[in-house]
């Protein structure tokens, strides 16, 4: 179980990594990649559906926002999951799982306010912290179901 728990807080500070390197690319190339996957994305949809007429440059906003949120989701998951292998429960585990997670939204944002062609902004903290609260709803919603099944099957096994 020790190993487990190791393992869970690498996979916590790896994905920081992650998000750490991507905030500390300049704005050009940021933009370069993210314009990337939305030219790749626009590609897919259009094969899809030809008679969908999208504006480019709010679907790149969407795009880049919904990173956001998706990239935190994933950090408030690993995050949750490192304070439970640490033995932490209840809304404790919750708490810190999610504060753990906006603070680093935060600092993030103010990292950013250094690097060149980019900005720190308060929307993308709330977007962040979205992400971060979804993942704390549905790995709550996760174990009170899991806690259910196993109460169930403890008492069909009694019966």
């Amino acid at each position: 179980m020790k190993v487990y728990k190791y393992v869970s807080w690498i996979a916590v500070f790896s994905w920081m990594a992650v998000i750490f390197y991507l905030s500390h690319q300049p704005g050009s190339a940021s933009s370069q990649l993210s314009s990337g996957i939305v030219a790749a994305l626009l590609e897919l949809i259009e094969g899809i559906a030809p008679q969908l007429n999208i504006d480019i440059e709010s679907f790149h906003t969407f795009i880049r926002k919904n990173a956001h949120f998706f990239a935190y989701f994933l950090l408030g998951l690993l995050s949750l999951n490192a304070w439970r292998s640490s033995g932490y429960r209840g809304v404790k585990r919750l708490i810190f799982g999610f504060g753990l997670s906006v603070l680093f939204a935060v600092t993030d944002e103010v990292h950013q306010l250094f690097i060149e062609g980019r900005s720190g902004e308060v929307r993308d903290v709330l977007i962040d912290s979205a992400g971060v609260g979804l993942s704390v709803v549905i790995y709550t919603l996760i174990g009170n179901l899991l806690v259910f099944q196993k109460e169930k099957t403890i008492k069909r096994n009694f019966k």
